[in-house]
Parts: C-alpha cells; structure tokens; sequence
C-alpha cells in the first residue's frame, strides 16, 4: 500500500503521545513529536526521497530515519506496536477527547485506575477529578463536557440519555400529522436501558415523513419496504414501521417485544394475526391472556404467569418514599449534607441515608473514624432541627481485596445500616470476585450489597459474577440487593431480578446521588425495576419512615448485633 506522510506522521505523533502516557524520558518523546510535525510539513512524499537523504531534513536524525524506513517498508512501526499492546484500549481512546493531553491521561489512568471514556465521565459526575492536581472545576466541566459530545457520535445510548430527545421528536411528529397514528415501538418502548436505535409504529406515508425530516436537516437511508430510517445531527438513530390504521396495534404488539417473548407469545396464543383489533389489551384478551405491560415483554416466563392469573402492579416512581444512598460534601459529593436533606424534604421523602464513601476510597475524600464520628454529630444535630424528617447513618463500606469491610466491627455498628461496595482491583476473576462478594455479604453488618457487579453501561462490563449464588447468599444473610439507579450502572441487572423476588431478597432502589440533582436518577431504577417484575413491598426504598426503622430493627435484633 501506499504510504503517505500524514500516515507517518500519525505513527509518530502516537508514540510521542504513548510513551509521555507511560512515563518515558522526555528527551525521546519530544523527539518523536518534533519528527511528526516535521513529516506532516514536508512538501515532497517520502516514500519519493532515498533513505540515505532523509537525514539531511531537518529534525530527523539517524534513528528517526531508520523507523520512517521501516513505516514505508512493512506498513507500521513495531515500537509503536509495543505501546499500544501495554496500552488498554480505553486510555487510547482518550487522546481523542480535547483538553486531555498524556499527562492527564497518564494520571487519570495511573493515579485514578481509570481506563475507559465512561468510567472517567462517571468519574466528573462524582467530582472524583478535582481530588487530583491539575484537575480543577473548569478542566473537569470542559473533559465531561468533551467525552458527552464525543459519546453522541459512537451510535449507542443510554436510555435516560435519548429519553428527552425521543419525547421531542415524537411531540413534533404528532403536532405536524395530528391525523395520523404514531407510537414510540421496539427498544425505547421496552424500557431497554441501551438504545440502538428510536423506534415508531405510524400511519404516516413514508414520502411524507421523508419530506418532514429532510425539511429539518436530517438525513434518510435504506430501509425496508415498510420502514422508514433517518438521522439527525444528534446520531440517533430514528426507525419508522409503516402500517394502516386496522394493523395498527397488532404491529404495535409485535415490534414492542423481545424474539424470545414474541416466538413465545405467538405459539401459545389463539389470536389472529389478520383480524383488525383496536388496541393490544384486545390482543391479549382474545388470546387468553392477561395484559402484559410493554416493558415486561422481554423473557417467556412473563408470559407463563400472565397465562395463569392477573399480573400484580409494578413498581411506580411515586412508590419511592426515600432516598438510600446518597453522599454529601463529607466525601465526594457536591452539597452538604443540609442541602441533600432539603432537597429530599422539598420532594416529599420521609427519610434520607447518608452513605459517604468509606476510608479506603481515597480518591473520594473516603471518611475516617475521626470524621465519622464528627458526621454522626452533625446528623444529630441535623434530625433535632429537620425533625420528623430523618438522616440515617450509614457508609459506603469497600469491599477490601480480601473481602473484609473497611472498618472494625466497633465502628461498623455506630451505623444505622452499611452499603458493602468493591471499588477498587475491578479487573477479577469470577472465583476471586465470588469470595469477595460472598464474604462481605457474609458479615452481618452488611445490610445492602451496593451495586453488585461494577459494571458501567456502555463503559466497563463489570467483573464476572455468578448471579444466583450472590442472591442465595444474600437470602441466606438477610442481605438486600440494590439496583443502583444511576443510568450508567442501573445494577443489578433487571434481567436476575425475578430469580432474587423467588429467593426472597428485597431489592433497594438507590440513586447513589453524588447532587441533588442526582435524585432525579430513581426514576431510571424504577424502569429498572419495572422491567424486573418489582412490587413497591419488594423494594426497600418504597418503606415508610416506621416501616423502615422497624425493618432495621428486626434484621439487627436477627444478626444479635
């Protein structure tokens, strides 16, 4: 193949970029750096200039010209080849983010252990940045503000990220052709936590829907016969099922479930596909079955209970009385434990918990025992002047290495209930993390295992877990399981949340709020928890003050603590 000089170039500047990453001396990185903008400028090819003359350009030495060589005679560079090979994936990815530069890079992936674009943007969400020298307020606004951008244009979202934009495009569909059917179908309808793609079953002819779109800027591709796709400047992708009216809610039905659901609904049931029905309940009923809610189409034992009795009402956001988990200027949070509280009683929860991150976590300001007992004065002195209202005391309590929590059993029990979170040496086995886990839910100071898997949507898969025998043992050890609310972990995963209701765990919607603003996440854990199968009784955070001091008091009174 042809080698240019701006491929050359890239080769170099890349390793000038790896190596000031990995430490290197500054005298050979510079040089590298000085090689590439010097190739990037030539004005005649190299691949045209004998080898022995190109020593005689400015800024390229001997051994500069011996890898230009080796470039344009095997097509890359080994040394280049080496870094990248030491390098994760996730920390290449980053150069691509404006204002990150090695040396942020390197720290962020050496001082923070932080090698992914979505961990590092969790990481601003939660302040963790300004922990770290060079990282100030601005730097990490314009870096979260960067990796959101970039993130748009990868093609997958998350669902709370698309949600205000999907409600936008569909008002705006609906206020242009108010005769015409049009409903939100497939992923989105489903409640799936990532999104590929928006999708619509409409009435709406599809020259007509090409000419709206087109008028507004976005850009139509192939489908098939009877879809419609475009995309807009925002790289969402939009994908429109065409029926008529007399169609309408039997392919409404059929593109708002899983395959899994849909193969199973269709050879169990007794209805016909060709008779007009009005609306999906009619469906249902004529195939003798009860109403399945759109989000719970997904596994066929859904359809098995439905086939038998009335399903049970689903959690709903409303269910949620308070908030658990949650962390204050105490740690790395951003408002004082004050504001957290206000801003729980200004949205009518009876109680909050406070759960500062523990001391082991020393990236986020973790509490000491010195600070916690000054924390639990202030609490005190808090639930005296906000009274009935009440803050509870709790830490979120890392899961060490060995599996032990981060404070002794004396400290342990000054608390009203503790979170056991793994935060640190994310990159386990199944074996290694399964002890871990299993040995924190095992001490009986536990109470909730805080997002049991570590995963970060989009980001960071989570260490590798055996699902069922971490709900056995949190049956076993009265512990409680949270679905961590926040849209980049929502974890537990909904899919294993029947296999806990069967076991007989309580479920906790938290939504691990870093802000106030952070609260507004308990809606996402409540979709979760929807998709899930989750009654408010089932969910922790849907107690009463009383109930929820009774429950405290009864599981102690149970562990003899």
């Amino acid at each position: 193949m042809a080698i240019d000089n701006d491929y050359i170039a890239d080769q170099f500047s890349l390793l000038a970029k790896l190596m000031d990453i990995h430490g290197e001396n500054s005298f050979k990185t510079k040089s590298y750096s000085v090689a590439a903008f010097t190739i990037e400028k030539l004005p005649q090819s190299l691949e045209e200039i004998p080898p022995e003359k190109v020593t005689s350009i400015k800024g390229i030495g001997d051994a500069i010209s011996k890898k230009i060589h080796e470039i344009i005679t095997t097509g890359e560079l080994r040394l280049l080849r080496e870094y990248i090979e030491k390098t994760p994936p996730g920390i290449i990815e980053l150069l691509r983010i404006k204002g990150l530069g090695p040396k942020k890079i390197s720290t962020i992936w050496k001082e923070m252990e932080i090698e992914s674009m979505g961990e590092l943007l969790y990481a601003c969400q939660e302040n963790r940045l300004l922990l770290y020298k060079g990282f100030g307020e601005k730097t990490q606004n314009s870096v979260r503000e960067a990796i959101e951008f970039y993130l748009k244009s990868q093609g997958s979202h998350l669902y709370a990220e698309v949600e205000a934009y999907a409600h936008e495009i569909n008002n705006k569909l609906r206020e242009h052709f108010k005769d015409e059917k049009l409903s939100f179908t497939g992923e989105f309808r489903r409640q799936l936590e990532i999104i590929d793609q928006l999708q619509w079953v409409t009435t709406i002819e599809p020259e007509l829907l090409k000419s709206f779109f087109e008028s507004m800027g976005f850009t139509a591709s192939a489908g098939q016969t009877s879809t419609s796709l475009f995309k807009g400047p925002e790289n969402v992708g939009l994908s429109f099922v065409h029926t008529n009216p007399e169609a309408f809610a039997i392919t409404l039905l059929e593109t708002s479930c899983s395959g899994e659901f849909l193969a199973a609904l269709q050879q169990t049931s007794n209805w016909d596909r060709h008779r007009p029905y009005s609306t999906e309940e009619d469906i249902f009923a004529a195939a003798g079955i009860n109403l399945i809610p759109r989000y719970l189409r997904e596994q066929q034992h859904v359809l098995e209970a439905a086939t038998q009795a009335p399903l049970p009402l689903f959690i709903q956001p409303e269910d949620i009385r308070a908030i658990i988990h949650s962390h204050s200027k105490w740690s790395d949070g951003s408002n004082t434990l004050e504001e957290m509280a206000a801003a729980c009683i200004e949205k009518g929860y009876e109680y909050l918990v406070i759960s500062d991150h523990s001391k082991s976590a020393f990236y986020a300001n973790g509490l000491n025992e010195d600070r916690i007992r000054e924390q639990h004065l202030e609490i005190d002195e808090l639930n005296r002047k906000l009274a009935p209202f009440v803050i509870f005391k709790s830490i979120e309590c890392d899961i060490l290495n060995d599996g032990t929590l981060d404070y002794s059993d004396n400290i342990l029990s000054t608390f009203d209930l503790v979170i056991a979170s793994v935060h640190s040496n994310l990159k386990m086995t199944e074996e290694k993390a399964m002890m871990r886990l299993i040995r924190a839910i095992e001490n009986p100071y536990t109470t909730i295992l805080g997002h049991p898997t570590g995963r970060l949507l989009l980001s960071r898969p989570g260490y590798p877990v055996d699902h069922k025998k971490i709900v056995d043992a949190c049956a076993a050890n009265q512990v409680v399981i949270e679905l961590n609310a926040h849209p980049r972990r929502l974890d537990m995963d909904w899919r294993w949340i029947s296999y806990a209701l069967e076991k007989g765990v309580m479920i906790s919607i938290d939504p691990d709020a870093h802000s106030t603003d952070g609260y507004r996440h308990v809606k996402y854990g409540v979709l979760a928890g929807q998709k899930g199968g989750l009654t408010k009784d089932r969910n922790l955070s849907s107690f009463g003050l009383q109930q929820f001091r009774a429950y405290l008091g009864e599981r102690k009174n149970l562990k003899g603590l």
